[in-house]
């Protein structure tokens, strides 16, 4: 494939905002020599990815590499905390999601935890987080927002979005609030599918723009769209490739009906399915250009340097054809650099000190506070190891399925010789049988659990158990037998509690499963 600059002449300058409004993904826990040599031809964001870091020492090194070739790279993550976490993917997080946030609803606190997650970042050269999600999780079966949301609550929501962004752009760390124009009544995991939103414009006002506005106001660096199709707003086309989302709703002034959003605009993911598999990565991401984007996330799948150079050159074209405007692409490209300004010396003077402490420290007081305990008047601490039967859902993509996460690890410090073993839906199913309305009762998957336990106290440890009927059923069925076990929800409790203690975390960080293993062996109290 021969790409533009050989085919078109006077276009380096398109070029260059081109390749600026990319934010690239890449392999490897050092710079490939690919992407230090479109950092010198004009790329100014780089995606950092779970895949990517190994140490704060080797990030810092990472980062270091990025701006040799160029000072004023920004540096990006999604590191949300609690379960998105990309800093700690291989441990889980050190500090609680949102969820477990706004359940405490202490703001300071909030601002606290995002400040030292920021000072964090900062202290390893990384300077825009693609965080917090100020979605409003107003539908509890939402796939893939849950107990990433600080609430259904729109005001809760704003209130907490506000500290998270003020903590984390007080440690010279740009946030980057999601996802416009709110995913939080989705019943539909946008990396698969598109997920349409019925709502209609007066809902959007009184419930999913209340937390942007908030954010705008507060000054967040940057908006990232949501590959959302939301027919009061546009019925054709989903939020990242909409002009009336991007352009007449996040970035009109105040006075004309706006949001009035002056920063960087971030699309999510392009190669998500709701984009990739109905536009197409090239044209999508022209698009989503034109409709007021600034910078286009590529490279969570993604992270080559034959994808950068597509886009590159399908940005070049659509302008040289008529079909991007050169002024929009122009001040698209400015947005970056200006952001890229602000955020650079910040950043690449916290590299050069030492890498933060990595204790616990405000992130367990905070999943302390978030833990809420039922069932504790009868319950006696665990003295002996138990067994940890772990009913675990599938990873949704945001999440991954590398990070740990349960309360096994920890309980195994407090009581040694713990034990733990995971069941899916797959063991629910084979153990079901082949018997259509067959009664339910104690399912082999069960006797499976019973068998491994022995003896044991048994610790069920679930993760939104409301939306699973397999595992809610092994639930039910496990606690018909062993009424004395002790259930850990770590998803969003919507569930009704259940078992001899029950304890809901909001959250599946590691410090979340820390903060009720103490509970369990008699360590600690939730509220």
């Amino acid at each position: 494939m021969r790409h533009m600059t050989t085919l078109a002449t006077g276009t380096e300058s398109l070029t260059r905002d081109a390749l600026t409004v990319l934010q690239p993904g890449f392999t490897g826990t050092s710079a490939p020599e690919w992407l230090l040599r479109q950092l010198g031809e004009g790329l100014t964001s780089v995606g950092l990815f779970g895949r990517n870091i190994e140490s704060p020492e080797q990030l810092s090194a990472l980062t270091a590499q990025l701006r040799g070739v160029r000072p004023e790279v920004l540096v990006a993550i999604d590191e949300e905390g609690g379960d998105v976490t990309r800093l700690e993917a291989r441990t889980g997080s050190s500090f609680p999601g949102n969820l477990a946030l706004g359940h405490v609803d202490d703001p300071e606190l909030t601002r606290a935890v995002a400040h030292e997650l920021g000072l964090r970042l900062a202290a390893c050269g990384v300077n825009l987080n693609w965080a917090p999600s100020a979605d409003v999780n107003s539908n509890p079966d939402n796939p893939v927002i849950g107990v990433r949301s600080f609430g259904d609550d729109p005001g809760l929501v704003a209130r907490h979005t506000v500290a998270w962004i003020e903590g984390l752009q007080a440690a010279g760390v740009a946030a980057c609030v999601k996802h416009f124009p709110g995913h939080g009544d989705t019943a539909v995991d946008s990396h698969h599918a598109l997920p349409r939103i019925d709502a209609d414009l007066r809902t959007l006002h009184e419930r999913e723009l209340v937390p942007f506005q908030a954010a705008i106001d507060a000054g967040s660096k940057g908006v990232m769209s949501a590959h959302i199709l939301l027919p009061a707003l546009d019925a054709s086309l989903p939020g990242t490739l909409s002009p009336a989302a991007l352009t007449g709703l996040l970035r009109a002034p105040r006075e004309e009906g706006g949001l009035g959003h002056t920063g960087l605009i971030v699309t999510d993911g392009m190669e998500m399915q709701a984009i990739s598999a109905t536009y197409g990565l090239e044209r999508g991401s022209v698009l989503a250009v034109a409709a007021g984007a600034d910078a286009l996330c590529v490279g969570g799948g993604l992270a080559d340097e034959e994808t950068v150079l597509r886009l590159r050159d399908a940005l070049v074209r659509a302008v040289l054809e008529g079909d991007l405007p050169e002024v929009r692409l122009a001040d698209a490209a400015a947005r970056v650099r200006t952001l890229a300004a602000w955020a650079g010396g910040t950043a690449a003077a916290g590299a050069d000190g030492p890498p933060r402490p990595q204790g616990d420290g405000i992130g367990l007081e905070a999943a302390r506070r978030a833990l809420r305990v039922t069932g504790a008047g009868g319950h006696r601490p665990l003295t002996e190891a138990p067994f940890v039967a772990v009913f675990s859902p599938t990873a949704n993509i945001a999440v991954g399925g590398e990070t740990p996460w349960g309360v096994a690890a920890e309980l195994s410090q407090l009581l040694p010789g713990t034990e733990a073993a995971t069941y899916g839906a797959g063991e629910a199913e084979a153990a079901e049988g082949p018997e259509a309305g067959a009664p339910r009762g104690p399912s082999r998957l069960v006797d499976e659990v019973l068998r491994v336990a022995g003896g044991r106290r048994i610790v069920a440890v679930v993760r939104d158990v409301h939306r699973h009927r397999w595992m809610a059923d092994a639930l039910d069925a496990l606690l018909a037998v062993r009424p004395e076990t002790v259930v850990v929800e770590m998803g969003v409790p919507q569930a009704p509690p259940a078992g001899s203690l029950h304890i809901a975390t909001h959250g599946a960080a590691r410090v979340c499963g820390r903060a009720a293993a103490e509970v369990i062996a008699g360590e600690g109290a939730g509220d």
